[in-house]
């Protein structure tokens, strides 16, 4: 670990690794080389922004919705709301949201640009870092004094240390040396990490289309499929003539549990039935999404919540996430800076 030049491998190109990466760039630029694989096609995970195929400029939402930041976070990460905004990459929520519940002193923000905006703007200030996607870690083995990580296409590579930030069920696939290192113990507790699992469905239509509800987002409580609606580009307060509308659909937890393993061909009419019955007068799309969130969001994190875990010391191998702390960017955030902390502390 005490290389001129450590090779530091971030998996997870969501908002801890992104953000884990800008922090490390920040602090270490000169000792270390930051590389992020990421199994998806694009960045963002679950804060993914999704384009309409007929129309690119035309995106939904299908993972968070918006930031709501309590008066604790407020004060603690202030510097990184505060340059979310200078950016223009965060704005306040001032959209109807019907049926949210607010804690007092706490308020919401919303990204005009999409809500991966906010991942691809640490990846753009993590300059330096080679990132890849497309890459499907599966195996990892300890070599001396190096991890060698494997994916599920192409050839191996050796790194210094290794940070994981997926879903913790994911960790735990992971064959190779890795599943012999974690010790009983931080087995037993990963395995009480539970994430709920959701359906989302994105409507994109032609511009000029009208959505006619007196609200930008709703939750809904009386529906057995459907618990949140929201018109994108309404809440995000950024409604064009040039470019058409977008919808989002969130199901029920029980939904999505009840349909985790159908194939979502079979679930997306069932969700779009009950859909029409909320909103008959919606009008027909131009280009439908269906995103599965087999892991949405974390209801029971890892015990105490410690931002991270140190899987192995020599060399490091790290896991963080939300499911180390929860499920929102504040959380994400504390993720980010327990790991950044961790591996300065070693480089």
């Amino acid at each position: 670990m005490c290389t001129a030049m450590s090779r530091i491998l971030i998996v997870g190109a969501g908002l801890t690794g992104s953000l884990c990466a800008y922090l490390l760039r920040k602090e270490l630029a000169s000792k270390l080389q930051l590389v992020i694989w990421d199994k998806a096609r694009g960045a963002g995970g679950r804060m993914s922004t999704s384009r309409s195929p007929s129309d690119p400029s035309c995106t939904a939402d299908l993972g968070a919705q918006y930031i709501t930041v309590t008066p604790d976070y407020a004060q603690k990460h202030k510097i990184f709301h505060d340059d979310l905004l200078a950016h223009g990459i965060l704005k306040p929520l001032h959209a109807v949201v019907e049926g949210m519940v607010m804690k007092d002193g706490s308020y919401n923000l919303v990204t005009p640009h999409g809500v991966s905006s906010i991942v691809k703007h640490y990846l753009k200030e993590s300059a330096g870092a080679d990132i890849y996607f497309e890459r499907h870690v599966t195996h990892i083995n300890l070599q001396g004094d190096k991890w060698e990580v494997y994916r599920k296409c192409g050839s191996s590579e050796a790194f210094d240390a290794v940070v994981l930030t997926m879903p913790v069920p994911q960790i735990l696939q992971i064959q190779g040396d890795i599943a012999k290192l974690i010790k009983e113990k931080q087995r037993q507790q990963l395995e009480t990490v539970i994430y709920s699992s959701r359906y989302a469905l994105g409507l994109f239509y032609e511009a000029g289309t009208q959505i006619d509800v007196p609200w930008a987002a709703k939750y809904i409580t009386d529906n057995p499929c459907i618990r949140f609606i929201s018109i994108d580009n309404k809440k995000r307060n950024v409604e064009s003539s040039d470019v058409g509308p977008s919808l989002v659909v969130h199901t029920s937890v029980p939904f999505g549990i009840n349909h985790l393993e159908e194939e979502k061909e079979t679930v997306q009419p069932l969700i779009l039935k009950e859909l029409y019955t909320i909103l008959p007068n919606l009008p027909k799309p131009i280009d439908i999404k269906c995103q599965k969130w087999r892991y949405s969001q974390v209801t029971e994190s890892f015990p105490e919540c410690p931002g991270r875990i140190t899987l192995h010391s020599k060399p490091l191998l790290l896991c963080g996430g939300d499911g180390f702390t929860h499920s929102n960017f504040d959380g994400c955030t504390e993720s980010a800076l327990r790991i950044a902390e961790m591996l300065s502390s070693q480089l």
